[in-house]
């Protein structure tokens, strides 16, 4: 038997990272060759990793929503072949297990061990991870021959302490590090692939809001959907006549995947200034009835943290008015090709002959991938938005 060191694979020319989405195995598990191990999520696409050997899986070095560089160890594998993972050309290394159940792992000295000799154990690095620390293990002491999670919560320990004593005399550019959560460094990474591959557009628009206004003062006993959940509706069954709403451009550049069914995305605070996103699939395929409920059970899981987005949430909808905002210029967030930013209702002047008459209006404003739509498309389809809330009924 070998113990064997799994990798983040390259899974595309010229990436340097990916997402960790979801693991598919869990420790203890039998894995076959080329099952299906863990997904990743890259700014192409997301897709399955296959294990390269048999075996049973030990232990997960990482966790869902880490950004990970290509080649970063993320998992233990027990196989049944007496071989290993190379390391790659930085330093290799293999893994014995100790009685006591806890792995450590024999490093090259030139990049793994600290000024101590101390070695870094799988479970000592992770926890390392956990705490945001990672780039700070050469510089814990070790009281043995390897690094332990002992050796880094007393680390964490003594450097707290020097901080509360030297913050009450600390200079005015003081400062402390605070962890990223989760959720954020998922969006930041959809986000930062956004920027790196669309080309944003912005579009800015004024929809009618009396009809749908009216149709909830009419159900809000009943317990009928909000008018943001009827604008939902609309907007999924805009997005379901314009192609270029509901594809994704191929890695090639030289096609468009487009998706059958529209899976609409909404953004949902989650407190804390965390967002994740809510999907409502196949939203152009459902009835009203079936549509509010989706809308009311998917928001209730991205309220638990769940982020529900991939490759085919073609559109996020954002509600911005909920909070008091008129307008937001929305940012686009990978794999989405357009984001919705809707703002809070007003009562708008309208000119009326010699006089004026007042409306009520929300404001739209779209960003928009013009690789995947051009200015007339994009005003055709929020057109098409426009002309859903008009003739909306229940």
């Amino acid at each position: 038997m070998a113990i064997v060191s799994i990798k983040i694979p390259q899974l595309g020319e010229g990436l340097q990272e990916a997402l960790l989405v979801e693991l598919l195995k869990q420790p203890g598990e039998a894995v076959d060759r080329d099952e299906p191990l863990f997904t990743m999520e890259t700014d192409k696409a997301m897709s399955d990793v296959e294990s390269p050997y048999a075996g049973k899986l030990v232990q997960w070095l990482v966790e869902v929503d880490s950004v990970l560089e290509i080649g970063t160890e993320i998992a233990i594998l027990d196989t049944t072949v007496e071989e290993h993972i190379a390391a790659g050309p930085a330093f290799d290394h293999t893994i014995t297990m100790l009685p006591d159940g806890e792995d450590t792992v024999d490093f090259d000295t030139r990049q793994n061990t600290h000024s101590t000799g101390a070695l870094v154990a799988p479970k000592t690095r992770k926890f390392l991870i956990d705490q945001n620390i990672l780039e700070l293990a050469q510089d814990i002491p070790a009281v043995g021959q390897k690094l332990t999670i002992a050796d880094v919560e007393a680390f964490l320990k003594n450097r707290q302490g020097k901080s509360q004593h030297q913050r009450s005399s600390a200079p005015t550019d003081a400062f402390h590090l605070v962890p990223v959560p989760k959720t954020q460094i998922k969006l930041n990474y959809r986000l930062t692939k956004a920027a790196q591959s669309c080309v944003p557009v912005t579009l800015v628009a004024d929809w009618p809001w009396l009809n749908l206004e009216t149709i909830r003062n009419e159900v809000r006993e009943t317990g009928g959907p909000t008018s943001f959940a009827m604008l939902c509706r609309c907007i999924a069954n805009a997005v379901a006549q314009h192609n270029s709403f509901r594809s994704s451009l191929t890695a090639d550049g030289r096609s468009y995947k487009v998706f059958d069914h529209v899976n609409l995305g909404i953004a949902v605070g989650i407190g804390n200034d965390e967002l994740v996103t809510a999907v409502i699939k196949n939203a152009d395929r459902l009835t009203a009835d079936e549509f509010f409920t989706a809308y009311s059970d998917q928001i209730a899981l991205a309220k638990q943290g769940i982020d529900q987005a991939d490759e085919s949430t073609t559109v996020m909808v954002s509600n911005i008015g909920n909070m008091g905002m008129r307008i937001g210029i929305p940012a686009i967030v990978a794999p989405a090709v357009a984001t919705l930013a809707i703002g809070s209702p007003i009562s708008q002047p309208v000119p009326d002959g010699e006089s004026f008459r007042f409306e009520r209006t929300i404001c739209a404003t779209m960003a928009f991938d013009h690789r995947m739509a051009n200015g007339v498309g994009a005003a055709n389809f929020m057109n098409d938005v426009k002309q859903q809330i008009q003739t909306f009924s229940l």
